[in-house]
């Protein structure tokens, strides 16, 4: 029963702990962009460029993951959209 909880954190080097810390680091900004791009569906002038700008810090910090820090980051020209 262990192994449930712990095999997928080892396959990433982490800790049960470590693992949940990290999810939760990715959820709480989600949860608050999604919210930030469902009241700028119903008002277009609220949160203009938030959900965008949560989704391209998230996929930063994913793509960045244990990587070098001196790896190069993501080419932001090629990711233009606005949520």
């Amino acid at each position: 029963m262990l192994d449930l909880f712990t095999r997928h954190p080892r396959s990433v080097d982490e800790t049960y702990g470590q693992h949940l810390a990290m999810a939760w680091s990715f959820a709480f900004p989600m949860l608050l962009g999604g919210l930030a791009c469902f009241v700028h569906g119903i008002f277009p002038f609220l949160f203009e460029t938030t959900g965008s700008r949560c989704v391209k810090l998230l996929y930063t910090r994913i793509a960045n993951r244990g990587r070098r820090p001196d790896a190069e980051l993501p080419n932001w020209a090629a990711f233009d959209a606005v949520i």
